[in-house]
């Protein structure tokens, strides 16, 4: 990705600063896919996909006289979708703590049955639907790493302006989460000889 902002895309932004509809609503439906898609590799979930994207692009618009035109729109708008996607899982876990304290105080001791995991029902001769099974599986960190520079193409660069740590950390990080996926693949025996397409750990 270059490090410049595309022409059009930089002049999106400078129209929709001045109040140009249609450059608002351009730059909504361009940022809104973008958030829905990064959404949803981070949470698997189609709805709360739409409420992180719909949040974010409100998020975007409300600071947009702040951003930077002479960089690109993606790292900053990742940054944005990430932090509501960690900020919705706190809550979550939080939730989650409190339903099981009030279900123990109920008097329900047995242990509760996990929820089925649905990406387990994916059709297992689609090489698409195993890799991201196994991409699921990964840390929360390390999906972030992956889903940025194999799916997005980010730089290192950017990847470390979304993540907000060294860009030695994102390379050290991305070397890790490719050689857990691979390592996901070969335990469930869905691999033959590595997932296609395989980038080399250290290309940029």
């Amino acid at each position: 990705m270059s490090a410049e902002l595309p022409s059009h895309e930089g002049a999106l932004v400078s129209l929709a600063r001045d109040g140009e509809s249609s450059a608002r609503e351009e730059l909504a439906r361009h940022v809104g896919r973008s958030a829905y898609v990064f959404a949803l590799q981070l949470t698997e979930r189609p709805d709360t996909a739409v409420d992180v994207a719909q949040d974010s692009l409100l998020k975007f618009f409300q600071h947009l006289d702040r951003f930077d035109a002479d960089r690109p729109i993606e790292p900053w708008l990742y940054q944005i979708v990430r932090n509501r996607v960690r900020d919705l899982m706190r809550r979550e876990r939080v939730r989650r703590h409190e339903s099981l304290d009030a279900w123990l105080e109920a008097g329900h001791p047995e242990s509760a049955d996990p929820s089925a995991d649905p990406a387990a029902n994916a059709e297992r001769s689609d090489l698409g639907h195993r890799i991201w099974r196994a991409v699921s599986q990964l840390s929360q960190s390390h999906r972030e790493i992956f889903v940025l520079r194999d799916h997005h193409d980010l730089s290192y660069r950017e990847i470390a302006e979304v993540l907000s740590i060294p860009q030695g950390t994102v390379m050290s990080r991305l070397h890790a989460a490719r050689k857990s996926l691979r390592e996901i693949l070969i335990a469930e025996g869905e691999a033959r000889g590595g997932p296609p397409g395989r980038r080399g750990d250290g290309d940029e």
